[in-house]
């Protein structure tokens, strides 16, 4: 049994405020209303992703030598600048810097809030239980997403625009500073102060295995190909809401946050459910998990994009809740996975490797994505990201 004391509630309070991200499930429509292409947008989406991808590994460094709460409190403060600048700008360029500012954002949190969770598993002697732990601080994560789309719903209604979302989003992220803030010093590094060119040495030697590296393309490739779609479910959403006769005296945009914030509402509760039980998938084998999962979602990509070409909504609404859950029964397995095979002095490090390679593939996919998407239709350009993945998966087989 885990032991829920007062560090993990705090654990689980950083993954709900983080999530309270208002503008999630309205980003793509955001960026249409404000005359975007797909192509653009994939630009975006890729900028973000190239940005991230070269912070990843020098912020991990950092994070492990010189403090991985600085490093996480400077994480929230980029976001909040970028809210901002999102707030506030409405050109296309502008929108490219509060995509960089979001990057920052990302490159110092993404590794190192994770090896701050294990290094306090390690000190309290619950190694053990790395999938559980994880999963449930993971679920708080979903949860904070289930009541982030319903809020955000909420603000689209009653504003009747997609940009107040981000100047209200600033807020749960100010409450995280104090939350982090108040993190105990001794998770702030690893139990040992390593020199520089030891804690080099421990991440070049556990990168250099090529067992390690094809569980990194494993874990992330998967997680890049969700990363690059998953938004597209809000035009799919809108498309949907507007072919119900339902709420038809509202205007187009209120109708569709209406569908919007209910589908994602229960959205996160499944994937909420879904983290918090991962460890179950995981307990027999993690790598056979892992490959399945990773077969199964490439399926389910093809098939969400040949739904929507043949306008079969419904359908494709569906199959993409499965590749949220997909990703939420992944990840906690995943990470363990990765943590029981790499050292933990230089975890936080690799575990930056494994989303840089994830923000690497992520940032392809989302330029393949918004061109095809532009170019033949979302249907069409989902599908073709599918058959990639499927590919994918035959090559990146992983055994324990």
């Amino acid at each position: 049994m885990i032991k829920k004391d007062k560090q993990f509630r705090k654990f689980q309070m950083y993954g709900f405020l983080k999530n309270l991200r208002f503008f999630e499930p309205f980003l793509i429509l955001f960026f249409l209303s404000s005359g975007l292409s797909y192509l653009q947008i994939g630009i975006l989406y890729s900028i973000k992703s190239i940005a991230t991808n070269i912070l990843e590994i020098p912020t991990g460094v950092v994070a492990d030598l010189y403090g991985r709460k600085k490093s996480m409190l400077f994480s929230m403060i980029s976001y909040i600048v970028s809210f901002l600048i999102f707030y506030f700008s409405r050109s296309f360029y502008l929108y490219i810097l509060a995509m960089i500012f979001f990057s920052f954002g990302e490159a110092f949190r993404t590794g190192t809030h994770k090896a701050m969770i294990f290094q306090y598993l390690k000190i309290n002697g619950m190694e053990n239980l790395k999938v559980q732990y994880y999963g449930a601080t993971r679920a708080a994560s979903q949860l904070g997403s289930a009541l982030n789309s319903l809020i955000a719903a909420s603000i689209v209604f009653v504003s009747g625009n997609y940009r107040t979302v981000f100047f209200i989003a600033i807020l749960p992220y100010i409450l995280n500073l104090i939350n982090l803030a108040t993190y105990p010093n001794e998770l702030d590094k690893a139990e040992v102060k390593k020199t520089k060119k030891q804690t080099l040495k421990d991440f070049i030697d556990a990168v250099a295995s090529w067992r390690v590296l094809k569980i990194l393309l494993n874990t992330s490739s998967y997680s890049a190909i969700f990363k690059s779609l998953k938004d597209y479910l809000q035009p799919i959403l809108e498309s949907f809401a507007l072919s119900i006769p339902i709420f038809v005296w509202l205007d187009d945009k209120k109708r569709s946050s209406i569908v919007i914030g209910i589908v994602y509402f229960f959205l996160y509760l499944l994937t909420s459910y879904a983290s918090k039980n991962s460890w179950k998938i995981g307990k027999k084998s993690s790598s056979f998990a892992l490959n399945l999962t990773l077969f199964v979602g490439a399926l389910s990509v093809i098939f969400a994009g040949v739904s929507y070409i043949f306008n079969f909504y419904i359908v494709s609404i569906l199959i993409f809740i499965v590749l949220y859950i997909l990703e939420n029964l992944r990840r906690p397995i995943a990470v363990s996975y990765v943590g029981d095979n790499v050292e933990s002095d230089a975890l936080a490090s690799v575990l930056s490797v494994e989303s840089q390679a994830t923000t690497l593939l992520t940032a392809v996919f989302s330029i393949v994505l918004g061109f095809f998407a532009d170019k033949l239709g979302v249907g069409q350009a989902v599908s073709i990201l599918g058959i990639i993945l499927l590919l994918m998966s035959l090559f990146f087989k992983i055994k324990d």
